[in-house]
């Protein structure tokens, strides 16, 4: 009966190791996903931003919160916060300031119209 305890005992272990892997990998995938899709722009770095391929990010498919408009991903909701600019990633409720808007964003992307259009104040136009 020892023997059986042991075989049980590995396969179980076998089994939560696999699940976990697997686990990790759909995660990192689905993270690598939600980032590529972010911007899907090209090009167009230097002022006055004019040279991008790519479109822009259509904002009005993306939802609303109360600080702003945000991207809901496989992994990750992406935030962009309509009065400071701060986009903000968001996993299981847990939120990390990334990086605020910068000139070329609000060049190409435009998320100061998308703002004042549901009724927000940007101020980092």
């Amino acid at each position: 009966m020892n023997h059986y305890v042991k075989l049980v005992r590995k396969s179980c272990v076998y089994l939560l190791a696999t699940i976990g892997a697997l686990s990790t990998l759909l995660f990192i995938g689905g993270l690598i996903l939600d980032l590529r899709s972010f911007d899907e722009t090209k090009g167009g770095y230097e002022p006055p931003f004019e040279d991008f391929t790519g479109e822009p990010i259509n904002f009005d498919e993306l939802d609303q919160y109360s600080e702003g408009i945000v991207g809901r991903g496989y992994t990750v909701n992406i935030l962009l916060n309509c009065t400071t600019g701060m986009v903000t990633f968001e996993f299981f409720k847990l939120q990390f300031d990334v990086l605020t808007v910068s000139e070329r964003a609000i060049a190409v992307h435009k998320p100061q119209e998308a703002c004042i259009k549901r009724g927000f104040n940007p101020e980092f136009l």
